[in-house]
């Protein structure tokens, strides 16, 4: 394996598991505060929306991100192109979902909250806190960033054992009737079997 390509399959890895972490780290937080105002004499009911809550893809796009990234080192090939696939279009699922709660995209998450709905509800206010949205925006330029370096250059990239597999198994030393089995060889061969290897020292004490 290249240096490039370590690099690169370095870069991938990473960017797979810090993509997936942020995606996780975000929807575990509060992205919104919501307030619903009632008639009277019903009081205003207040509440929050995680970013589970109000968008169900981050999360699950921050799994595929994690599982992506260890998959990585596990396949070659065309199967790497797959991953790559999968990895981009986790991204583009976490910008859309960031971007669309920013754009205030929540109404249908607010109300789903208990006592958020109903024919007394009069209005609902929605205060966004930007910054976990924002989060999910930057893991998936990230994640879509290392799917296409994974896509366009993964194939390319051995596996995490290749540069071990010849040298993996232990040589085994010769057997008497292996040695036996090439001395009859060599006979059939119309060779001598006594005359030593080209290349090898030749014992000149005798």
């Amino acid at each position: 394996m290249s240096a490039t390509s370590r690099r690169e399959l370095a870069t991938a890895v990473a960017g797979g598991v810090v993509a997936g972490a942020l995606a996780l780290s975000a929807a575990g937080q509060q992205w919104a505060g919501v307030t619903v105002e009632r008639r009277a004499p019903f009081p205003p009911v207040a509440g929050a929306l995680s970013g589970t809550d109000a968008a169900p893809l981050v999360p699950a796009a921050g799994l595929v991100l994690l599982a992506a990234a260890l998959a990585l080192l596990a396949v070659r090939g065309a199967g790497r192109i797959a991953v790559g696939v999968a990895m981009a279009a986790a991204g583009v699922a976490l910008l859309w979902a960031g971007v669309r709660v920013l754009a205030g995209g929540v109404a249908d998450a607010a109300a789903d909250l208990p006592g958020f709905s109903g024919g007394d509800v009069t209005s609902t206010a929605v205060d966004v806190t930007v910054g976990w949205p924002a989060l999910a925006v930057v893991a998936g330029v990230l994640a879509a960033a290392v799917g296409v370096l994974v896509a366009v250059r993964g194939r390319s990239w051995p596996g995490m054992g290749q540069r071990y597999e010849r040298s993996s198994a232990p040589a085994r030393e010769r057997s008497a009737e292996d040695r036996a089995d090439d001395a009859w060889k060599a006979l059939d061969r119309g060779e001598d079997p006594t005359d030593p290897a080209p290349g090898a020292p030749v014992d000149r004490r005798a």
